[in-house]
């Protein structure tokens, strides 16, 4: 419909009882709508202005959103930070653009003129957003570029209302990962990796699968490679469990390089493979039950000691070894499978060490506890050093060492100083 050219026009507002319902006359001059009936059902959509928002009864008290799922969680809450973020700052006028926008359910909607009357009206998604809005209230008024789509449904059954209220608040939430997954470096790592590897694939979206055609051990997956990332790059494996934090706090640390290497990418991923193919219920290594049990995130300790068994052997403990120069090291002196052994072992000798340490007065060991603590770091880097200055007294230790050196020993310019993530 045409814009009303008054920017003064005033809320025709008013109120009156239908079959015991509230009736709530919204104006719709000037304001962009459609009308249609879909399956039966009488449907309006409309971009509302904010300050028209903030007209609705029952967003204080909360009458408004009596069919929905929850109440407001309050200004403290990240979403409602994000919503008050976009009303308040310079890109206003893109807030239609940036919100998916609020579902309405009537018993009775009816159309006379330029108002639209809604009997029983219910918010049943959209409830945060009308509370922030409401909440800026003083900056909304004095705006008249900013829109927020409304879907009006006339729906008088109250199962229909109820399984409406339901699966329009039951979508899978969106993560931060799912925020970066088409960030321009990430994607420049993508195209980067997949020319380099013909027969990989890199993954950037949940839910994404590779191709059929590509080489099932060359699929790299956004959120892994950046878990691997953290164990290797910046050696601190105790924060690889986090995914939140690391496509949040972190990502700016581990993305900054959008030139990578694919050769790192693809050893990484290479080394995590071999790493996962041992923590299995064959249990190849002996490694303990309860480093078992923390699957999700003990396997990038595992990668941590892999990395440091060529900065120990190296003497280079403090900087950490290109990912792909490891590879093919360890690749040429067929020591891949002996490497990812000793660091296992290592990762199992430092959690019995700490098991059988004293503790503090009626305190009582957590492997848990022990697997996020940065003392465990340094028993994993203790148990590596003193597997290498034993084998010398090893039966057949000499020849072993021999061989771990050809593996393990990498010139200077294959390590850098590791990147911050603390």
């Amino acid at each position: 419909m045409p814009p009303d050219e008054s920017k003064n026009r005033r809320a025709a507002t008013s109120f009156s009882d239908y079959r015991g319902f509230r009736v709530y006359k919204l104006p719709l001059a000037g304001v962009k709508h459609m009308y249609h009936e879909i399956a039966g059902t009488p449907v309006l959509i409309a971009a509302l202005p904010l300050k028209e928002c903030i007209k609705l009864p029952g967003i204080k008290d909360g009458t408004l959103f009596q069919k929905n799922v929850r109440q407001s969680l309050g200004s403290s809450n990240a979403v409602n930070k994000g919503i008050r973020s976009s009303i308040t700052g310079d890109k206003r006028s893109d807030f239609f653009f940036f919100h998916n926008g609020v579902t309405a359910l009537c018993n009775k909607m009816q159309m006379d003129g330029d108002t639209l009357s809604l009997s029983g009206l219910s918010i049943v998604n959209g409830c945060q957003s009308l509370n922030t809005i409401l909440s800026c209230s003083e900056t909304v008024k004095k705006v008249d570029d900013a829109f927020i789509l409304f879907r009006f449904y006339e729906i008088p059954q109250r199962d229909r209302a109820d399984k409406i209220s339901i699966f329009t608040n039951s979508q899978s939430a969106v993560k931060a990962r799912d925020l970066r997954s088409n960030d321009k470096r990430v994607l420049a790592i993508k195209k980067a990796y997949e020319l380099k590897f013909p027969t990989g694939y890199f993954i950037t979206k949940r839910g994404e699968t590779a191709p059929a055609d590509k080489h099932k051990e060359h699929v790299v997956e956004l959120s892994f490679h950046a878990k691997n990332l953290v164990a290797w790059q910046t050696l601190r494996p105790t924060l690889s469990y986090g995914e939140t934090k690391i496509f949040d706090k972190y990502f700016e640390t581990l993305f900054k390089n959008k030139d990578y290497p694919p050769e790192n990418i693809f050893a990484l991923n290479a080394w995590m493979n071999e790493v996962q193919a041992t923590w299995v219920a064959a249990n190849p290594l002996g490694l303990n039950e309860s480093l078992l049990a923390m699957k999700a995130y003990a396997p990038y300790h595992h990668l941590y000691a892999i990395a440091m068994c060529f900065a120990i052997s190296s003497n280079q403990s403090s900087l950490v070894a290109s990912p792909s120069k490891a590879w093919e090291a360890a690749k040429k002196a067929n020591m891949i499978s002996e490497i990812v052994k000793i660091a296992g072992q290592s990762l199992n000798m430092a959690l019995k060490t700490a098991t059988n340490a004293p503790q503090q007065s009626n305190r009582v060991f957590s492997p848990q506890n022990w697997i996020k603590s940065k003392p465990c770091l340094d028993g994993i880097n203790n148990a590596i050093g003193v597997y290498f200055n034993m084998l010398d007294m090893m039966e057949g230790g000499v020849e072993v060492k021999k061989r771990l050196d050809q593996a393990t020993i990498l010139p200077v310019e294959a390590f850098e100083y590791r990147w911050s993530a603390d």
